[in-house]
């Protein structure tokens, strides 16, 4: 088999290190030290993006993306994992289940997120619902032709830039009835009651909205009603896939500035790298990296081009996730420990990857929950999905 890249696929890959080089990673030391980025900064970085055709990755031309697949989404996400700040969110991907929207719904959403007009919010998390969807609590009523909502949202990643949400909701607090609606920030009822502070440092925040009797039309429903937890799962598929993508981004930049820094870094009279306990973990590093990789990108490559249906993609992500996410953890944390008290200072990339990576086996469904999607598999259907190999079933 040959498993080399396409022209076309290394040189999208090239672009996007490049843009990666010249665009986010000079961009890192401002948002560490300000906790974001200025407004100015934040617009050239935009007009940056759509320069260079970045933009919508992930969504079809036709609807104003760029139309990559998901290997080639994969390809680009990788680079982007290489900057710190979480400055790969800079480059704007309207979340996938907009791409099933009604034609109205796409030309007043889609649309105009995919070009940076808009940008939206996936609120799906709550005080009493994590990982598992199927406990949330926000509540969606019909009352004559509209629709009103009430409950609270926690973790709204990039909810202070967004302008809209993709919000999840049970209708009548039905269970068994998820509906997702699109929700303008500026509707009355939408407040905001918190922005916490994290671990990382992250280029955009994640506010926690309150949603007071909410008052929104049946054309503001995405998708019909009770089909919210398919939706909302294609969302996870792709994002746990793109962690996968940007962890191993993380962890490759973390094991490049552990090598360079172990060369010059001299102890006792030579080189660290020349003692073996660094050697080991450098070595320990990039077997990691490279079985981790391989994992993803043919995963990514089964399902943008291997014809992988949709049931074994969702357990194949998780698996990539996982690992991916897992793999990344252990990498940054022995380049931490090879920085020694360097590794420590927040002026240096792998002391702000270290903490920046920890949220990767947390959101998007925890590594635990990974390993039930995983565990459920392996009951249902047996070991082939992870154990065998595409075409030899």
């Amino acid at each position: 088999m040959d498993m080399r890249l396409t022209g076309p696929d290394r040189d999208l890959a090239t672009k996007a290190r490049e843009f990666t080089e010249q665009i986010l990673i000079p961009l890192e030391d401002e948002c560490e030290t300000n906790d974001g980025l200025t407004p100015e900064s934040h617009a050239t970085a935009k007009q940056a993006v759509l320069n260079w055709e970045f933009n919508a990755i992930n969504h079809a031309q036709g609807n104003g993306g760029q139309g990559l697949d998901l290997f080639q989404q994969m390809l680009v996400e990788e680079q982007w994992g290489h900057a710190t700040g979480a400055l790969w969110d800079i480059p704007w991907r309207p979340s996938i289940p907009l791409a099933r929207g009604t034609e109205e719904q796409k030309e007043r959403f889609l649309r105009p997120a995919a070009s940076g007009e808009r940008r939206d919010a996936y609120a799906i998390t709550e005080e009493g619902a994590g990982s598992d969807p199927r406990m949330v609590r926000t509540s969606a009523r019909r009352d004559g032709q509209d629709w009103v909502i009430d409950g609270e949202k926690w973790h709204v990643t990039s909810g202070d830039v967004a302008d809209f949400f993709i919000l999840h909701t049970v209708v009548d607090g039905d269970p068994s009835k998820p509906t997702t609606f699109l929700v303008d920030k500026d509707t009355p009822g939408v407040r905001l009651v918190r922005t916490p502070k994290y671990m990382h440092t992250f280029v955009f925040e994640h506010p926690i909205y309150a949603f007071e009797s909410v008052r929104v039309g049946d054309d503001c429903r995405l998708g019909e009603v009770g089909e919210g937890y398919e939706l909302t799962k294609d969302w996870f598929v792709e994002e746990r896939l793109m962690i996968g993508a940007r962890t191993m981004g993380a962890a490759a930049r973390a094991l490049d500035l552990s090598l360079v820094f172990a060369k010059e870094r001299e102890q006792f009279g030579a080189a660290i790298v020349t003692f073996q306990s660094i050697e080991f973990m450098l070595a320990d590093m990039a077997a990691e990296i490279m079985a981790a990789k391989s994992l993803l990108y043919r995963v990514c490559w089964e399902a943008a081009r291997g014809g992988l249906d949709r049931k074994r993609l969702h357990a194949e992500a998780s698996a990539v996730k996982l690992v991916c996410s897992e793999t990344a953890g252990r990498v940054i944390d022995k380049a931490v420990q090879i920085f020694g008290g360097r590794g420590y200072m927040r002026e240096f990339p792998v002391e702000r990857l270290y903490r920046e990576i920890r949220v990767d086996r947390i959101w998007e469904g925890t590594s635990e929950i990974q390993r039930v999607v995983i565990g459920n598999e392996l009951r249902k259907r047996g070991p082939g999905v992870y154990t065998g190999w595409p075409g030899a079933e």
